[in-house]
C-alpha cells in the first residue's frame, strides 16, 4: 500500500456554502474553518506528516474588500485561540506566500511560526497569498541572479516548499476541476482527487475514504 505523507487541499466551495445555507458568504468561511480543525485531527489520527492547505490565493484580491477582511479576521482569531493548542501537539505551523497584510497578522503569522519551528509530529502548511507561477518566476530569477545551473535540483532549492516533500494527492472540494495556480510544480505526480461536496459538507469520512483509495492505486511514476 502506498504510504501518505503529504496531502495538500484545495479548500473550495465556501461563499457557495454560505449562500447556499446561510444568505452569507462570511458564514461560509466560518464554517469552512470547522472543517480545517476536524481535518488536522484526522491528518493528525492517520500519521500523516505534511498538510498543505491553500487558504488565500494571489488571484483572491479580486474580492470584496469586506469579504477578505473577514477572512483575515477569521486567521487572526485562529492563531491567538489555538496555536498554543496546536503547539501543545506537536504540530508545527508554515506560512508560504507573499506576507504583505497587517502588521498584526504579519506578526501572528511570524510569531505562529516562531512558536512551533521546532515541533515535527505533522507540519501544516498554509498557502496564503500564494501563487504558483509567482513562485516559479522567483524561482528562475534566483537561479540567474546567484548563477546556479539550471536544473530541477537546484530549481528546488529556490522554491518556496524547498523543505518539504511534494504532495502524494491533491484534494479539491467544490466540485471544480481546476489547480488555480496552486503548487504547479510540486502536484506533477500527485494523484489528484476532485471533490464534488463543498469544503464545510467535507468530512472526516470523506476524507478517510479518499485515504484509503489512494493507498491502492499503483503508482508507476512513468515505469510499467
Amino acid at each position: 500500500m502506498n504510504p501518505v505523507n503529504h496531502v495538500a487541499i484545495i479548500m473550495d466551495g465556501n461563499g457557495r456554502w454560505g449562500l447556499k445555507k446561510k444568505n452569507s458568504r462570511k458564514a461560509g468561511h466560518k464554517a469552512g474553518l470547522t472543517t480545517v480543525e476536524k481535518i488536522i485531527k484526522e491528518t493528525v489520527k492517520n500519521n500523516i506528516k505534511y498538510l498543505t492547505l491553500y487558504a488565500f490565493s494571489t488571484e483572491n484580491w479580486k474580492r470584496p474588500k469586506t469579504e477578505i477582511n473577514y477572512l483575515f479576521k477569521l486567521l487572526e482569531n485562529f492563531l491567538i485561540n489555538k496555536i498554543d493548542e496546536l503547539n501543545k501537539q506537536n504540530i508545527k505551523f508554515k506560512v508560504i506566500g507573499v506576507k504583505n497584510f497587517t502588521n498584526k497578522l504579519n506578526n501572528l503569522l511570524r510569531l505562529s511560526e516562531k512558536k512551533t519551528s521546532k515541533n515535527n509530529k505533522l507540519q501544516i502548511t498554509l498557502a496564503l497569498n500564494y501563487g504558483s507561477k509567482y513562485e516559479l518566476i522567483k524561482a528562475f530569477k534566483n537561479l540567474k541572479k546567484n548563477k546556479n545551473k539550471f536544473t530541477e535540483k537546484n530549481l528546488k532549492k529556490y522554491l518556496q516548499t524547498k523543505n518539504i516533500p511534494d504532495p502524494d494527492l491533491l484534494i479539491r472540494t467544490g466540485n471544480t476541476r481546476r489547480l488555480s495556480n496552486f503548487l504547479l510544480w510540486q502536484l506533477a505526480y500527485s494523484e489528484i482527487y476532485f471533490e464534488k461536496k463543498l469544503w464545510p459538507d467535507f468530512n472526516k469520512k470523506d476524507y478517510n475514504k479518499i485515504i484509503q483509495d489512494y493507498k491502492k492505486i499503483k503508482r508507476n511514476f512513468g515505469s510499467v
